[in-house]
């Protein structure tokens, strides 16, 4: 079988476990997604575990284009905090781990999903829908150890494992970094400063604040500062900018699809800067209408199928058509200052941007007349006083 192989403890442990109660032949998979990883590293530990043979897959700008772009353009945060980053790659990895298992003739692949966790869905969502007549395997669905026990069947067959997986569950890629368990598990307690990586404390970060112009071109980030560069680069860019000045860290109680309620902890300061900028923008572009319909129906629609695991449901590509059909037009410029933490967007521009300081200016801007006015307001409250006089309110 071929596991999807992160080189954390999980699916470490499943290696040993499946070669030593299923008998089976286990391929690794690791899929670059822009974690930061030492893969050399990982690649010895899959063989040190007992991986029959290795695979490296480098999918960091496919991951970029092809998934970080479409969460950009939809305003992709799962109740309006998590930025999806573990969510977008699952549908990858696990696309990258199928074209392995047909490549070396596997009978079935296996990952590491425990049977209270999101990511279970996601892969066998997907891998469903990719190769029906493979056998899915999810050794923590089956072993019934806990994450001590897990550490300690480890330690007992010599696996090797990162010491800061003892302490947390992390999941990282190019769009996020996921902290879970140990003293996270207590929503009432403020997460450890050991708990991040990306991002300074906001207390700690510089005394002036940074000024980021962000340049979009149909909806997607193309500059940073004037400086060109692809998608994967910009996220990286931004993630090292924004870190630096504390921007980016979420902690927030998520409503999980298995049924409970956790206590999420992410790292995400590219994602939180580029929300914040694109979402202002479609302000300044879009009309009233599309700019409700997209941020109440599209985008909340959009982020609900690809948290619960339904990257490939029809609705998603139907939703991103109706999408695109509007960001064709949001190409501009906004301006955002980081400090302390917070991002504040402080400016933005446009070419197709529905302001007009003729219009809005209060001291020599257009001013309809009385009469104007009067009949736009009666017209326009008929529907409610009608109401209110038939329902003698």
């Amino acid at each position: 079988m071929v596991l999807a192989y992160s080189g954390g403890l999980d699916t470490t442990v499943a290696i040993k476990w499946l070669s030593e109660k299923l008998g089976a032949e286990v391929y690794t998979v690791t899929v670059d997604v822009g974690q930061e990883e030492d893969f050399a590293e990982v690649e010895q530990r899959a063989y040190k575990a007992g991986a029959v043979q290795h695979f490296y897959v480098d999918a960091k700008r496919e991951f970029a284009e092809q998934y970080i772009s479409r969460a950009i353009l939809m305003n992709g945060m799962y109740e309006g905090q998590y930025p999806l980053g573990t969510a977008l790659a699952r549908p990858l990895i696990a696309e990258k781990v199928v074209e392995v298992a047909r490549r070396v003739g596997a009978d079935a692949v296996a990952h590491g999903s425990t049977s209270k966790g999101n990511d279970q869905v996601r892969f066998d969502v997907t891998v469903k829908a990719l190769t029906p007549d493979l056998k899915i395997v999810a050794p923590a669905r089956i072993w019934g150890m806990t994450r001590a026990e897990e550490v300690e069947y480890a330690r007992r067959h010599g696996l090797p494992i990162g010491e800061e997986h003892k302490k947390y569950s992390i999941d990282d890629n190019l769009w996020s970094r996921s902290i879970e368990g140990g003293p996270l598990d207590d929503p009432r307690e403020e997460p450890p400063e050991d708990a991040f990586k990306w991002t300074v404390a906001p207390e700690k970060a510089p005394n002036e604040p940074a000024y980021l112009t962000l340049e979009f071109e149909k909806g997607l980030p193309v500059a940073v500062n004037g400086e060109k560069m692809p998608l994967d680069k910009l996220v990286a860019e931004l993630n090292h900018l924004a870190g630096a000045h504390g921007v980016g860290r979420i902690d927030h109680i998520e409503n999980r699809l298995v049924g409970f309620k956790s206590r999420e902890v992410y790292e995400a300061p590219a994602a939180v800067v580029l929300y914040h900028a694109h979402v202002d923008l479609e302000k300044l572009v879009l009309t009233p209408r599309e700019l409700r319909f997209k941020h109440h129906v599209l985008d909340p629609q959009w982020a609900d199928l690809v948290y619960q695991g339904l990257f490939v449901e029809p609705l998603r590509e139907a939703l991103e058509a109706a999408a695109e059909a509007m960001e064709k037009w949001v190409t501009g410029e906004v301006r955002v200052k980081l400090y302390k933490g917070s991002v504040q967007v402080v400016g933005r521009w446009s070419p197709h941007g529905g302001y007009s300081k003729e219009l809005a200016d209060y001291s020599r801007g257009w001013y309809p007349t009385d009469e104007e006015a009067r009949g736009f307001i009666e017209m326009w409250s008929l529907h409610s006083l009608t109401a209110r006089r038939r329902r003698g309110i």
